[in-house]
């Protein structure tokens, strides 16, 4: 009799187990999801930050060079942005008593390679991003988030994990998606639209190997303390370091960098948009690290990859239909190609006849 009720306990914790299992899986994939809408209200927002204020007479007047214009003013809006981003990681981790673990964090070996994937994510692919949205709008996000193919092979190169002949395929999918892009852009070559597309795979490749390197440092930190290390460490790299020897590499000194710098942080026309997309670009990164920890990076990738539409559509709302700015139209084979790459994105990531599996069972 005994025996009997410690079973049927047994088996009762079991199902209890596997429901909360789900139940945090589900949650896991849900946040990813939500980064990637962040993500594409991040990209939104900073776009029309740099296209309003002081940024708009820098890209429109003759005061700046051409370098000056597609390489240092978008370093030096990406650092505003991670900076910001910085300021209100900064706030929540202090607001939830994590600040001196934060410290503490950055002394430890994952701590250190979350640096090593701040560096990878924000000064390299950060800020070819931003180049690429200048150079060509909206139509590099779809190329941008190749990251999770680029992220597929690069973690079978460097630490020889699967690459199977359906994630080969997803991959393919995701190129065959991106050459419908580039190939919808190739009559306005003129503008350098396929110059940044070109550079949008400089940020794919780099993101994609910030999610090799930091899968190990963010499985042994907590992810407020993760995303912290990043936009910090990015936002005072780009600001500090690389714009001014960009600035200098572009024949001006450094004072120029000064003011430049001093101009955009105090421009009320722009530096709202900048406070906006800095908040969402801190829960796009944040959401994704939380997110791969409760459903796998592979699929946490996947979801939060679906900003290659979400990205688009909201650049579209925001800066054309919103504020009313021309240019941000999307072509209908970029969407078609957008939600392609986002199927191709999920076969890289899961395999759709798993979840036949589970409903069967």
């Amino acid at each position: 009799m005994t025996s009997d009720v410690l079973s049927e306990n047994l088996i009762t914790a079991q199902e209890q187990k596997k429901r909360l299992d789900a139940s945090f899986f589900r949650k896991g994939i849900l946040t990813a999801l939500i980064s990637g809408i962040a993500y594409g209200l991040y990209s939104a927002f900073l776009t029309l930050g740099m296209s309003k204020g002081v940024w708009a007479g820098w890209y429109e007047g003759p005061g700046l060079s051409d370098f000056s214009k597609v390489f240092i003013l978008a370093i030096l809006g990406a650092g505003i942005n991670d900076i910001i981003s910085a300021v209100w990681a900064l706030v929540k981790v202090t607001a939830s008593g994590k600040f001196t673990d934060f410290l503490k964090t950055l002394k430890t070996k994952p701590g250190i390679i979350m640096v090593a994937a701040a560096l990878i994510g924000g000064p390299i692919a950060g800020v070819a991003y931003v180049i690429a949205l200048q150079m060509a709008g909206s139509i590099v996000i779809p190329i941008a988030a190749l990251n999770t193919a680029v992220g597929a092979v690069l973690g079978r190169i460097l630490f020889k994990q699967e690459l199977n002949g359906r994630m080969i395929t997803g991959i393919l999918v995701c190129v065959g998606a991106s050459f419908m892009i580039g190939l919808s852009a190739g009559g306005d070559t003129g503008t350098g639209v396929l110059t940044g597309i070109l550079i949008a795979l400089v940020a794919a490749f780099g993101w994609g190997l910030e999610g090799c390197v930091a899968g190990f440092g963010t499985s042994m930190i907590d992810s407020d303390i993760g995303i912290t290390i990043r936009q910090v460490t990015s936002g005072l790299v780009n600001l500090f370091i690389l714009f001014p020897i960009l600035t200098v590499i572009g024949g001006n000194n450094v004072s120029f960098a000064g003011n430049l710098l001093k101009s955009a942080f105090t421009d009320g026309g722009s530096i709202i948009f900048f406070i906006i997309s800095g908040f969402f670009t801190l829960y796009a990164f944040s959401l994704w690290y939380k997110g791969n920890s409760m459903c796998g990076a592979a699929l946490g990738m996947a979801c939060n990859g679906t900003y290659s539409f979400w990205g688009p559509l909201f650049c579209w709302l925001v800066i054309g239909v919103l504020f009313g700015l021309p240019g941000y139209d999307i072509p209908g084979v970029v969407w078609f190609a957008a939600i392609l790459m986002a199927i191709g994105i999920f076969i890289i990531a899961v395999n759709p006849l798993d979840f036949l599996k589970k409903k069967e069972a």
